[in-house]
């Protein structure tokens, strides 16, 4: 009797699995799918087609070019891309009956956060624990904290100012390029987050780099960067995420080869980095502190009680506090500089309309003062518009019943989404979607778009931290637009983007110098 060898029945067993198995399915069609075009030929099949994609560097940019045939396509076996923006009320809406899918469960740690809690109960308790945190009228008390940060950062781009860049000059000169944009606002928002949220000062702002102590499971204390322990641990995510059921395995899988093996790593970091700053805090909570940041809301409720949480839920909500709350609001602060700089008649105006409510000498912007600025806000929403921090279709799960998204009929346990990405360049609500028009956000049809802007996700799933990213946005855009020019390596210039879960940036490169407000350079006295 002829036997197979082992390695042969494998590879057989794999190949009908993997690729018979799905085919079959494919035309089975037991969910109605394949009436959607696919992203792929082989999209309907398998999710490699997407996690190729994902590799790109910036999947939403290519689903983008693909939503301009079709309204909606099949990424994968069993998930749906939508780019019609009135599909985000029935997918994301407050009275949405989709849940979080399986994206959230395959990366969750040893608890759920407010972030990928997938029970809709669960996500309400954890809701309404840490609302009172969030809430705007603590914007109030927590005002200091970023001015504070403000303060610092001013205090750095002051030593970094050359000489005026001459009117007939706009190419500077390379030497005077000599500060990093895009890396100082992170400083800044890490720094932010870390008062606000812990009431540790980090000191980055001071220090110029982002090495921070962090702690291992056995209590050991080292030193790390960051930003590569938090991004690099996205990045290996984003890259392999998509076969839900399958991504346990194939991200210990991938650690055989060197490229992931190094994110793991950072991903190690990562863990050890918030777990210091949780530590950190429990120490100083239980050594009797009353402090007023989010970790006080975590451990007592507004009249002082104990929320009794488990120590891995905290360690979880700070973790996504840290992470959440510095790389988008970050993203979002390098995003709207580098438009204004592309957009020299809208930078006028808004210097216009900021230094009409500001002193002379006023260095940090008082957030009373800037925050109704209507065009000022136009402009952070415009390119939170065009550049989403957070591009891609945040994945939600159908009911088993089904339902109706727009107007068709999804089965039952199919993912769907809406990539803010592809939905802010949908040209019936958004005219000139690549074009960078504050405008188009101001009055009553500015008002009319709200329902359409995704960037901080929408319904009862929204961004918590709304209020304190466009706190931090808005003091700080305002008070280095008041008190500095800036000029990027060249008007062609072009910012580099990588999206892995968030749409993150590259270097930012200007040259700095302090601007002559009123006719007389003020600042020359300072």
């Amino acid at each position: 009797m002829v036997t197979i060898p082992y390695a042969l029945f494998l590879i057989i067993a794999l190949f009908i699995f993997f690729v018979i198995y799905p085919s079959i399915q494919y035309f089975r069609d037991p969910k109605g799918l394949r009436k959607f075009p696919n992203m792929s030929w082989f999209s309907g099949v398998s999710h490699i087609p997407f996690i190729v994609l994902a590799h790109g560097g910036f999947r939403s940019k290519y689903l983008e070019e693909l939503h301009k045939r079709y309204a909606v396509i099949r990424t994968g076996p069993n998930s749906l891309s939508y780019s019609d923006p009135r599909a985000i009320k029935d997918i994301y809406g407050h009275n949405t009956k989709c849940t979080k899918d399986g994206a959230y469960t395959a990366t969750m740690g040893s608890h759920f956060h407010l972030a990928d809690v997938v029970d809709k109960k669960d996500h309400a308790r954890k809701r309404k624990v840490l609302s009172s945190a969030y809430a705007l009228k603590n914007l109030e008390s927590w005002e200091h904290k970023v001015a504070d940060k403000t303060e610092r950062l001013i205090a750095h781009l002051d030593k970094m100012c050359t000489a005026p860049l001459p009117k007939s000059q706009v190419i500077p000169d390379s030497k005077d390029l000599n500060v990093d944009y895009r890396a100082w606002t992170n400083f800044f928002t890490i720094d932010a987050i870390a008062d606000i949220g812990l009431s540790e000062r980090l000191g980055f702002l001071d220090s110029g780099n982002d090495i921070c102590t962090a702690q291992r499971m056995d209590g050991s204390i080292y030193e790390i960067g960051f930003r590569d322990a938090l991004y690099q641990n996205a990045r290996k995510q984003s890259l392999l995420l998509w076969d839900y059921d399958w991504y346990p395995l194939l991200n210990k899988i991938a650690d055989i080869i060197p490229f992931y093996r190094r994110m793991s790593e950072h991903s190690q970091n990562w863990d050890a980095v918030y777990l210091a700053r949780a530590a950190k805090r429990l120490k100083r909570y239980q050594e009797g502190e009353k402090l007023d940041d989010f970790f006080q809301a975590l451990m007592e409720d507004k009249n002082g009680s104990p929320n009794n949480l488990e120590w891995g839920e905290i360690v979880a909500e700070v973790s996504i506090m840290m992470n959440a709350g510095s790389v988008t609001t970050a993203i979002a602060m390098a995003n709207v500089l580098y438009q204004l700089l592309k957009n020299p008649s809208v930078m006028n105006k808004l210097r216009k309309e900021i230094d009409s409510v500001l002193d002379k000498y006023e260095v940090v912007a008082p957030y009373d003062k800037v925050k109704h600025l209507p065009y000022l806000r136009a402009c952070l929403d415009e390119s939170l518009r065009l550049f989403p921090p957070t591009s891609h279709g945040l994945t939600r799960l159908v009911p088993q019943e089904g339902m109706a998204i727009l107007d068709g009929y999804v089965s039952g346990g199919t993912s769907v989404s809406v990539s803010a990405y592809v939905a802010h360049r949908n040209e019936n609500i958004f005219p000139q979607a690549d074009k960078f028009i504050p405008e188009r956000w101001l009055g009553e049809e500015g008002k009319a778009l709200q329902p359409y802007f995704l960037a901080f996700s929408a319904g009862a799933r929204g961004c918590i931290g709304r209020n304190i990213s466009y706190l931090e946005q808005t003091v700080l855009l305002a008070s280095v637009l008041h008190r500095y020019n800036f000029a990027l390596p060249k008007p062609d210039w072009e910012m580099q983007r990588l999206e892995t879960m968030n749409l993150i940036l590259g270097e930012m490169p200007v040259k700095v110098w302090k601007r002559d407000v009123g006719g007389d350079d003020v600042w020359m006295d300072k």
